[in-house]
């Protein structure tokens, strides 16, 4: 798709949060939240003519590396009205940070700093941008986290919580996993009492290997009650790793 009249380097798209974002309590998942935060840079991308679509012409993707989300204040409800604004910290070669914001009622409630990798959806493998991009104007001095991502040590003492395979309902348009499903398994061993009560503060993630249809794997978590680290393995080779930290 060509550029969007209307495109902007900074971006801001107005979201309603429905019933099937929401836990028990009338609020937003943690995993809806991941999910609106990407489909507002997917809106971005799509007004600046780096969409799916436009990338697909290459057999190109982008697919999400690693990402830190802070919560700052109390998540929306449903029927809530958020605005998320997003910009591009950084892009070169293979490789972009960007910063994703939420506000409700012109307040912050969380950011996220994301890194992203260009994949060839054909060789299963990264490789340069294909498309221009120098009409997006990057902010590298503009941050949305206190703390930027990092790299997750996954050098840790673990006990194995949960087993399963990879079914269809796992997998996204790239024909993998869908990143927020990790969160999802993750989240799901823990207490209920402490997730529906947003005693999470921030989480950050680091995907590592693919996983793929009928995949066996199993989840590993941390004695330790806070921070709380999670892995995620296939074959004893670690896909995926997760570190939250509480209130």
């Amino acid at each position: 798709m060509p550029i969007s009249p209307d495109f902007t380097s900074v971006f801001e798209h107005e979201w309603e949060i429905n019933f099937t974002q929401c836990t028990p309590f009338g609020y937003l998942k943690y995993v809806d939240l991941c999910n609106i935060l990407q489909l507002t840079a997917a809106e971005h991308s799509i007004h600046g003519g780096l969409s799916f679509n436009d990338m697909q012409q290459h057999d190109q993707a982008w697919v999400l590396s690693r990402i830190r989300v802070e919560i700052t204040d109390v998540l929306p409800k449903w029927m809530d009205k958020v605005t998320v604004k997003t910009w591009i910290e950084d892009l070169q070669g293979s490789r972009s940070i960007r910063n994703i914001e939420m506000y409700l009622n012109g307040k912050k409630v969380a950011g996220a700093s994301t890194f992203w990798a260009v994949f060839n959806t054909k060789l299963r493998k990264a490789e340069a941008l294909a498309l221009p991009h120098e009409h997006f104007e990057k902010y590298p001095e503009w941050h949305a986290t206190e703390q930027h991502f990092s790299k997750i040590n996954v050098s840790r003492d673990t006990e194995t919580v949960a087993n399963r395979n990879v079914v269809l309902s796992d997998l996204d348009i790239v024909n993998h996993v869908n990143n927020v499903k990790y969160l999802e398994w993750c989240l799901d061993t823990l207490d209920a009492k402490a997730v529906l009560k947003q005693e999470i503060k921030s989480f950050e993630m680091n995907f590592l290997r693919e996983l793929s249809l009928n995949d066996t794997i199993s989840i590993h978590k941390t004695p330790e009650v806070k921070p709380t680290y999670f892995s995620v393995a296939k074959a004893d080779k670690t896909c995926f790793a997760l570190q939250l930290d509480w209130k």
